[in-house]
C-alpha cells in the first residue's frame, strides 16, 4: 500500500479539522476547537485501483502571529489549501501558504477548498480572484464540513493527483 503524507493548511478557524473529520471519521461539530501544533489522521482509500493510505496532518492555522512549522512540512506528498469563504484574508493566507510549500518542499499537488460553501449568501471572497487562480491551473473546490458538500470528491482528487502525478499550476 503507498502512504502518502497530506498537509492541511490555511489560516486559523477555515475548518480544517472539521473537514479532516468529515472525511475521516463522517462527523461534523458546531464547537471550534483549535489545533496546537498537528494533529495526525490516517484513511485508507482506492484512487484508480490503487490501494493509498492518506497520513492527514491537520497543522494549527496560521495568522500573523503564528506560522506553519518547516518541520512540519518536510515529507509532504501533498497539501489541501483550506480558506474560509466568509473571510476574504483567508485566501491570501492560502496563497502565501502555497507559494511557502513550493519553496520549502518543491513542486507537490495541491488542491484549494473554499470552505463553508453551507454560508454561501455570507461569502467575502472575490469571485474574480478564484477565477484567476483557475486560469492558472489551480483546482478549487467550494466544501462544506458542515454539509459534507464536496469533502469526498476533494480527497479523492488529491489521491488522484498522487497516483498519476502531472503538471503543477505555478
Amino acid at each position: 500500500m503507498i502512504k502518502k503524507k497530506v498537509c492541511m493548511l490555511g489560516a486559523f478557524a477555515v475548518g480544517k479539522t472539521s473537514l479532516v473529520q468529515r472525511y475521516v471519521n463522517s462527523i461534523f461539530h458546531e464547537k471550534y476547537q483549535t489545533t496546537l501544533g498537528v494533529k495526525i489522521d490516517k484513511k485508507s482509500i482506492t484512487s484508480e485501483g490503487q490501494p493509498i493510505e492518506l497520513i492527514l496532518w491537520d497543522l494549527a492555522g496560521e495568522d500573523e502571529f503564528m506560522e506553519v512549522r518547516s518541520a512540519y512540512l518536510r515529507g509532504s506528498a501533498a497539501v489541501m489549501l483550506v480558506a474560509d469563504g466568509t473571510r476574504d484574508e483567508t485566501l491570501d493566507i492560502a496563497i502565501k501558504l502555497k507559494n511557502r510549500v513550493y519553496s520549502e518542499v518543491g513542486t507537490i499537488p495541491f488542491i484549494l477548498l473554499v470552505n463553508k460553501s453551507d454560508l454561501k449568501d455570507k461569502w467575502r471572497i472575490d469571485q474574480f480572484m478564484l477565477d484567476q487562480l483557475a486560469n492558472q491551473g489551480w483546482e478549487i473546490l467550494h466544501t462544506s464540513a458542515k454539509s459534507s458538500e464536496n469533502v469526498e470528491d476533494a480527497f479523492q482528487r488529491l489521491a488522484r493527483q498522487l497516483i498519476e502525478p502531472g503538471e503543477r499550476p505555478s
